[in-house]
């Protein structure tokens, strides 16, 4: 009896061990149908929406901003937050284009429409999600992971340009965005597809994590007070950090703490642009990872700075306020030269720097 009471006991052992060993069933964040607002994410991890989806307090007249972009977020404790934006910028004969004020071939307004789908196939633009995405399992070595993913297509730029974008999402790294950049057939060459976060401001974001030093966005603009961007040269892939798989990383963080980062002036400009300030109950840090095996020495860290929130593109210099605590990072991006199908991958996370490099 003592013996079988042991063998019982020694298989539930290893039940309950097995069990806990496996990954927790993703929650998946998904259109309830195609045309629903399009959304997507994962539980306690990164959030994506197209225009005209509002990821933070959605409500009605509430379009949650520009076109043109894709707005990311992060859901944590059953509450999204919009903590960025990514813009797409095509360069074709050394010309740069912005998605977000590039003219619509739609409406002339500014912001190129962006729609999604489930293949290659681009279809056509719908305000709705298009999609509720595809899950898989594309890793056949771990088949207890699973992935969302789907494609973002976008109007043809002003310089020819036809880029399109896979985006994934995989359990495996829930606080991550792997963006896959492709070019649709008759548009013109691009020689580089800039992918950038474009919102730093909003977080603050003041410290860059490079190899051998953190650059400090209030030195390296220590004096600037204009109401636009302010740059200085882009750091070579020699610079970027390398985490323990050996793929290279830059991280950048506010350099605030929570309570200072919540903070927000007690006067009438600041007042009326309250949206601009730090409404997580939590900070972040934000990161850029590029897999070594697909890195190649056009790899470059790029950052522009603020000292005042973007405005819209005003010419009032009344239109602006100042980013509490001095200049910060504003966009924020990985620069290399085009190849179809390359990859980088963008996260959010609550991660520390040294659990970061340890991945």
């Amino acid at each position: 009896m003592n013996i079988y009471r042991c063998l019982v006991f020694s298989i539930l052992v290893t039940l309950s061990t097995a069990a806990a060993q496996q990954p927790a069933e993703p929650q998946w964040i998904q259109p309830d149908n195609v045309a629903a607002p399009p959304l997507w994410g994962i539980r306690n991890g990164i959030v994506i929406g197209l225009w005209p989806a509002a990821i933070e307090g959605p409500r009605p007249g509430n379009d949650g901003g520009p076109r043109g972009l894709l707005r990311i977020g992060y859901e944590w404790k059953g509450i999204i937050y919009h903590l960025n934006y990514i813009a797409i910028e095509p360069v074709v004969n050394g010309k740069i284009e912005f998605s977000e004020i590039s003219p619509s071939r739609a409406d002339g307004k500014w912001g190129k429409l962006m729609w999604t789908s489930e293949t290659i196939e681009s279809g056509r633009f719908t305000a709705t999600a298009g999609t509720r995405g595809v899950l898989s399992h594309p890793d056949a070595q771990h088949p207890e992971y699973t992935a969302l993913s789907f494609y973002v297509f976008m109007e043809t730029f002003e310089n020819g340009a036809r880029p399109y974008l896979r985006l994934s999402i995989s359990s495996q790294r829930p606080e991550e965005l792997c963006i896959e950049v492709f070019d649709q057939p008759g548009g013109t060459p691009m020689e580089r597809c800039g992918i950038t976060a474009t919102m730093g401001n909003y977080a603050r974001l003041r410290k860059l994590y490079l190899k051998d030093k953190i650059v400090y966005a209030k030195t390296l603009y220590d004096g600037y007070d204009g109401t636009g961007f302010i740059e200085k040269t882009p750091y070579p892939l020699q610079q970027m950090l390398r985490n323990k798989s050996g793929d290279y990383l830059v991280m950048a963080q506010p350099d605030e703490s929570l309570k200072e980062l919540a903070a927000w002036p007690e006067d009438e400009q600041h007042a009326a642009r309250w949206g601009w300030r730090y409404r997580p109950f939590y900070t972040l840090t934000q990161y850029w990872r590029k897999e070594a095996r697909e890195a190649d020495s056009s790899l470059q860290v790029r950052v522009n700075g603020r000292a005042k929130y973007w405005s819209g593109g005003s010419t009032d210099p009344n239109a602006y306020i100042n980013i509490p605590g001095g200049p910060s990072f504003e966009n924020f991006e990985l620069r290399e030269k085009y190849n179809a199908g390359q990859k980088i991958y963008f996260g959010l996370t609550r991660k520390t720097t040294a659990e970061l490099l340890a991945q």
